[in-house]
Order: structure tokens, then sequence, then C-alpha cells
């Protein structure tokens, strides 16, 4: 089978060594560099700590238990790095709503506890004792955070070693449709690539590329903004929530650091890029739990635009009865990428569908609007 997957972001390149582990003809496309779309602006937090409904909480796990298979097959994951989610919930409100999601994912046989401050200062020591003081304190001990670019290219290395062809720089001008069968795609250079399928993993450009021969999916993107610390002092050795931020390590002693209210933010305004004082204040706001950020100011900042379909919930399967294509499209992308790669090629090599996949089908949204 000819397969052509459009978009070598974490999902399509996922998908992309899949299929051609499985014996397909694979090509991979991406109108710019591998990884570097949406996947390379990403907090790239694996988890399923918020994710409802249950089923949707019940697919991120398989793509953590599949990140955790990456680990086998591969040996050295350099991309990968676990140490689990320390959480630190401060207010009445915010601390009841946290006992009640450690209740309600123990149910789901989750990894979840509540922790003393002491243990929080073993797992961060940099943490100061009077930043604990009356706040609730989780631990998730299996959730990590991704190098997602690295991730990327060993996919689509990985995927090339099996035979595929990597074609960065090839933008997609067209998905291609003669009555109900998709029969391949035309390039923005003009260049026309037959397949037997077309796999779209576009991610926010998924729903707008397919609406012109009646595949689109209504997507709702938002913004993120994500502010970078030069090398900083600190030892800090895992994914935390604080009360007004989260903050993770970013390699060669840099600190990541996000907080929703600010995503929200930016959202809102439209902006097209990152705002250097919203930058600045996530920095300041990680201070007040890891103090050795003080004063470090912003290297970089990055304006990430997720890919969120309309209803948040994962889009993935074939579509509206057409022969030859297949979409993949989500918002929590880092999480799922290796599962619903081997979901995916699953589904189109062995023509079975998969029932973990049925909540998650295109077609729930019936003819939808361009994304």
């Amino acid at each position: 089978m000819r397969a052509l997957v459009i978009g070598a972001g974490v999902i399509g390149a996922s998908t992309a060594y899949r299929l051609a582990r499985r014996g397909a003809a694979v090509t991979l496309l991406d109108r710019g560099r591998l990884g570097g779309g949406t996947s390379a602006t990403s907090f790239a937090w694996t988890n399923s700590n918020q994710k409802t409904p249950r089923a949707y909480h019940d697919l991120n796990v398989e793509g953590m238990r599949a990140h955790a298979v990456l680990r086998t097959e591969f040996g050295a994951c350099p991309w990968w790095h676990g140490g689990g989610n320390v959480h630190v919930a401060a207010g009445d409100a915010d601390r009841a709503a946290l006992r009640e999601r450690i209740d309600r994912l123990r149910d789901w046989d989750y990894a979840a506890e509540e922790i003393t401050p002491a243990r929080a200062r073993a797992l961060e020591p940099d943490i100061p004792d009077e930043a604990l003081r009356d706040t609730t304190i989780a631990f998730f001990p299996d959730e990590g955070w991704v190098e997602t670019t690295v991730y990327v290219y060993a996919m689509a290395q990985a995927a090339a070693a099996a035979g595929a062809r990597v074609v960065a720089g090839a933008g997609v001008r067209e998905i291609r449709r003669t009555g109900d069968r998709v029969t391949g795609v035309r390039s923005e250079s003009g260049e026309v690539y037959e397949a037997d399928v077309v796999v779209n993993c576009a991610g926010r450009w998924a729903g707008g590329l397919g609406a012109p021969v009646d595949l689109g999916i209504p997507m709702s993107p938002n913004r993120s903004v994500l502010a970078i610390t030069p090398p900083a002092l600190t030892r800090l050795g895992r994914v935390v929530h604080a009360p007004e931020c989260q903050f993770r390590p970013d390699g060669g002693g840099r600190v990541m650091v996000q907080a929703d209210d600010v995503d929200d933010a930016v959202t809102a305004s439209g902006v097209s890029e990152s705002p250097p004082a919203l930058a600045a204040a996530l920095v300041r706001r990680a201070a007040e739990l890891l103090p050795g950020v003080a004063g470090a100011g912003v290297e970089s900042s990055r304006l990430g635009i997720r890919s969120m379909p309309a209803d948040g919930r994962t889009v993935i399967g074939p579509q509206g009865g057409v022969a030859g294509y297949y979409v993949v499209v989500t918002h929590s992308g880092v999480t799922l990428a290796p599962y619903l790669g081997t979901a995916a090629a699953g589904e189109i090599l062995g023509g079975r569908p998969d029932p973990r996949l049925a909540a998650f089908r295109p077609d729930r949204f019936g003819q939808a609007p361009p994304g």
C-alpha cells in the first residue's frame, strides 16, 4: 500500500514510522522542517491528569503506555523524561479540587497520591518551606515530558530506515479526490503525489486542508505562551504545577514556564507573536516556588497554537465514507503520538476498527465546515 502522511510533527512522524514498519510504501511530507510546527511549541507534558470524560482519559493512558513501549523498543529514548509531576495547590477551592482529582484518578487506577511538604521537598529540594505552607500537594509519578524535536527526528529516521521517503519543505496545496476516493495530494510546488491512502496529520491545519474536498474538521485552535529561562541555579527534575503557573526542565539548566490564564489572554487577543511582558511575568511567577530563576529573565519565548478540535477531543479515523483517506488530529499530541500512530497503522493496514477509538471518529461532526 502506498501511504502518504501529511505533517511531520509528533503525530505524523509516529504514524509514518508504524506504517513503514508494517510494510507500507510511505511518503512523509511537511511544508517546513521536521517537528517545526505545533510540536515545537508545546509544554510537552505526558499525562492523563485532567483528561475527561473517561474514554478520553483512557485514550491518554494508552498514550503513556505506548511511550513506555518505545523505551523497550528503542532501548535509549533520549527524548523522554520521567520523574512524575508535583502539583501544589493553594486556596480552599483549589485544594479541594486537587483532592477530588486525586480521588477520581485513584478510582480510575491512575497513580496519584497526596504527599507531605517534606516529601515534596525531597523530590524538589529547591522549593522553599514557606512556599508549601497551607497548601495541598499531589504527586503523579507516571507523568513526564518529551523533547519533541528529538522525538520527531527519531521517528522520522526510524521510518526512513524502514523504507519511508521523508520530504521536508513540501507543503500540500490540495488533497486530490475523485468521487468517493482520495487519490493523493498536490504539493505547493505543483508536484502530484499519488497514494492508496492519504493520512492527514496536519495538526491545526488539518480541517482547512480537508475542507475543499468535503473532508473538513471543525477546529478551535488556541494559543499558548512558553517562557524559557537562561541556565538557572536550580535542581529542578520534573514537571511542577505551582498555584500560578507550571514549569519543567528544558535542558542545560533552563526552565520552561506556562500558565493557563496567560494562554487564555493571548488566545482572546489573537496575538501572532509571544508578548515579552507576559513571558517575563511567567518567570517571575515560577520564582515564587523556584527561587533559582528569580532575576534570570527570559532567554527565549514561543507562541504556540494548539491543534484543538472544536469539541476538545481527539479525531482519528476514516471520514465521510471516502476511501483512501484517514485523519488524525488532537490536542494531546505529545502524550498520544506513539499510541495513535500504532492505532492508525493498525486500522489502515489491518482493515479492522479499533474499539478504543469509537468515541473519537471524525464523522461525529457530520458535514464539517473548514477548520
